[in-house]
């Protein structure tokens, strides 16, 4: 307990100290970066101040089922509808061949052994870690942001589906089918408490919004927890239970106690849990591998640039004609990181992935965090959202 305890003081103090050295700073690097990087040499490669043990492990874990679960939360309909769903759903199955094709190419060349695992971490987008930053830079409901969800909940939910299809133990068929009855529980779960709530209910929930009780956010985490848990009992990688939880309060909770609860779930996310998961990733990443060939993360970096960010600039064409509004957003859109965490976490457990290459996989995936959304804010430096809006919407 006492290592524990260590450990998470150590930890919390990243979490609490980063925000203010990028606010003293002014550093123009995303919080995700450099937590990961203080993860790093606080670690036990490095100083050796965080072990981290099950209790730790267990705390990551539900930091990154909240960062899919508020990914889910911010999804709006209309970005997954229309010409924004159909763009997103097309880029992401062309960036997975295109991806497939370049894991192929690395496994012929005795590079790699985990064809399909690489092959869907480098089609992953950082929904959940880029959305504050869009909120924050006003950018969330313009028509750049609700191309970007469309994209970046292709760029999540796209690969959490194939790591429930594609990476199990189970056969193809019965994964296939896992993934379909636990898609039919959870349409359970979200009509049923509406069906069975009466009025009654409706005020107990809604009085003690406002007092310690804290009701709603209680059954929002009962709902969370219970998604992990479901999806982890079919078979299913727990983040896809995560994302549909958020999905799923999204839909159905009314629309005034959904911004209420959205800031205290926030609060608990990016407040501790989030920030943990991703100190807890930059410890438990094989840094020493990366030093000894630092060539393997380059190369991964090419391809998610490649698979990800080219394929992008092309296919959306007509929904931002302006080259540098284009260039940015698919800049954003080749951004990932948590799935590509999550990919190599689930393929080195299995034995599949060599730690090495997870290790120049997080890497690549940290580059982009730290280096596109920069040059992409760069391209568009001194024009205003309103000039954006114009150009993205000249035909």
């Amino acid at each position: 307990m006492d290592v524990d305890l260590r450990s998470l003081v150590v930890i919390t103090a990243i979490a609490a100290f980063t925000p203010l050295l990028v606010g003293l700073f002014r550093i123009k690097v995303a919080e995700v970066v450099i937590l990961l990087g203080a993860g790093i040499i606080f670690g036990p490669q490095l100083i050796g101040w965080i072990t981290v043990d099950d209790s730790i492990t267990l705390l990551s874990e539900l930091g990154l089922g909240l960062l899919f679960f508020l990914a889910g939360m911010e999804l709006e309909q209309r970005a997954i509808r229309g010409l924004s769903g159909k763009l997103a759903a097309v880029g992401w199955l062309i960036s997975l061949v295109v991806a497939f094709g370049a894991a192929l190419l690395m496994n012929y060349n005795g590079r790699i052994d985990d064809t399909v695992g690489v092959a869907i971490a480098l089609t992953s987008t950082a929904l959940g870690t880029l959305l504050p930053m869009l909120r924050d830079r006003g950018e969330l409901n313009t028509r750049f942001g609700t191309f970007f969800m469309g994209a970046g909940a292709w760029g999540e939910f796209g690969p959490i589906i194939a790591i429930s299809i594609l990476l199990g133990t189970k056969s193809k068929f019965a994964a296939i089918l896992s993934l379909l009855l636990f898609a039919v529980v959870a349409l359970v779960m979200a009509v049923l408490p509406a069906r069975l709530a009466g009025d009654r209910i409706r005020e107990v929930v809604a009085r003690g919004a406002g007092t310690s009780s804290q009701t709603a956010l209680r059954f929002t985490m009962l709902l969370l927890v219970m998604m992990l848990a479901l999806a982890g009992d079919f078979g299913l990688d727990v983040v896809l239970g995560a994302f549909i939880a958020g999905v799923i309060v999204r839909r159905f909770a009314p629309h005034g106690a959904e911004s209420i609860l959205q800031i205290r779930i926030e609060a608990i996310g990016f407040g501790f849990l989030i920030p943990l998961f991703f100190v807890v990733s930059g410890a438990e990443l094989d840094v020493r591998s990366i030093i000894d060939d630092p060539w393997a993360m380059i190369r991964f970096f090419a391809y998610i640039i490649i698979a990800r960010g080219v394929t992008t600039y092309f296919l959306y064409r007509g929904a931002f004609p302006e080259p540098r509004a284009r260039a940015r957003f698919s800049l954003y859109v080749a951004t990932g990181l948590p799935i590509i965490v999550a990919v190599t976490a689930i393929e080195v457990s299995a034995g599949a992935m060599t730690s090495s290459d997870a290790a120049a996989l997080v890497g690549a995936g940290a580059l982009t965090v730290l280096i596109f959304p920069i040059v992409g804010n760069a391209l568009v430096k001194g024009r205003t959202s309103e000039d954006q809006e114009r150009a993205a919407n000249v035909a």
